[in-house]
């Protein structure tokens, strides 16, 4: 039987995908935890939940899902106890970035479009309330992935693999919980992102006028900088999202792929779209720290400083290893 092309180009992307993504979020997380580079603690909080989940997603869907599974099919992850419950984590972290990546976009949106209700909403007190409520409602919601799997197979009397109950085909309930994570995960997040920065994006406009009209009469602009820079991380974070997942979301909703896609014939149309898919959706989770080089110049300086410590931690190690030997 001939391979589909794409398990070649997962074979040799996702391990990059790891290798590259796994220390940039760890570097990146490091850097936000020092706040030094201009950004207020509210948006700090939401670009640090957002690389953590980051890091995670990569962590189960990349280092264990698309690598490790994948070259050790019979290995511990597979038996019946463990498999749903890694299914589970698989999508709660990444529904939990992705509902991270929403409240980010509603965030920027409430301080440059709402004036009045940002000096309410857009504290460090109320992301931290945000991102705990958003971990606490993507935990709950999949809570019925626990039940909703019967094993693949037995082999010396002990439980392998997990695969959708015959009920899940059949039941009602299970088909509106179905339609539910795919509205819940993919197209409604998509869509209000897309919504956000469209309202943005027209306030930013009507702001314009405004101000060109100030510079001609000479006042002084004094907020113009926080707000490019404020508007630059937006654009990069959610058009990012919607460059990355749009592919995903379309085969997503058209053939109903949850979670688990159910096999078939892996040259087919539907099969590469949706690995095409999963492929750049999960590269979503690599590029926050190339977002953060390229849009802010103290991240860059941070990324310089720490590296440049770290390689010196390097040199002294090495130096003082004969002694030690």
């Amino acid at each position: 039987m001939t391979r589909s092309a794409i398990l070649y180009v997962n074979e040799v992307a996702y391990p990059i995908m790891a290798a590259f993504g796994i220390p940039a979020n760890i570097l990146t997380a490091v850097i936000l935890y020092q706040e030094k580079f201009g950004l207020s603690r509210g948006i700090t909080r939401y670009m640090m939940a957002m690389v953590i989940s980051a890091l995670l997603v990569i962590t189960w869907h990349v280092l264990l899902r698309e690598i490790f599974i994948y070259y050790h099919p019979n290995s511990f992850l597979s038996l019946r106890t463990v498999c749903p419950f890694n299914i589970y984590l698989r999508i709660v972290t990444l529904d939990y970035s992705v509902w991270l990546t929403v409240s980010f976009t509603f965030d920027r949106f409430v301080s440059i479009c709402c004036p009045k209700l940002r000096l309410r909403y857009c504290t460090d007190r109320t992301a931290v309330v945000v991102i705990v409520s958003l971990c606490a409602l993507s935990l709950l919601k999949y809570v019925p992935f626990h039940f909703m799997y019967e094993p693949r197979y037995i082999m010396d009397n002990v439980n392998w693999g997990c695969q959708p109950k015959a009920a899940y085909f059949t039941s009602n309930l299970w088909a509106v919980f179905s339609w539910m994570c795919s509205i819940s995960f993919s197209f409604l997040p998509f869509v209000l992102i897309l919504l956000l920065n469209g309202l943005t994006v027209k306030n930013i406009v009507a702001a314009n006028r405004v101000r060109r009209h100030l510079k001609g009469l000479k006042v002084k602009d004094i907020e113009g900088g926080n707000r490019r820079k404020s508007v630059v991380l937006l654009f990069t974070v959610s058009g990012t999202y919607i460059l990355l997942w749009t592919t995903e979301t379309v085969t997503f909703i058209c053939t109903r792929i949850t979670v688990n896609f159910l096999g078939g014939d892996l040259t087919s149309p539907s099969y590469i779209a949706n690995e095409v898919g999963v492929l750049l959706m999960l590269l979503n989770s690599c590029v926050n720290t190339c977002i953060y080089a390229l849009t802010q110049r103290k991240f860059r300086q941070e990324v310089k400083n720490t590296l440049k410590h770290l390689a010196q931690f390097i040199y002294k190690c090495k130096k003082l290893a004969p002694q030690w030997a």
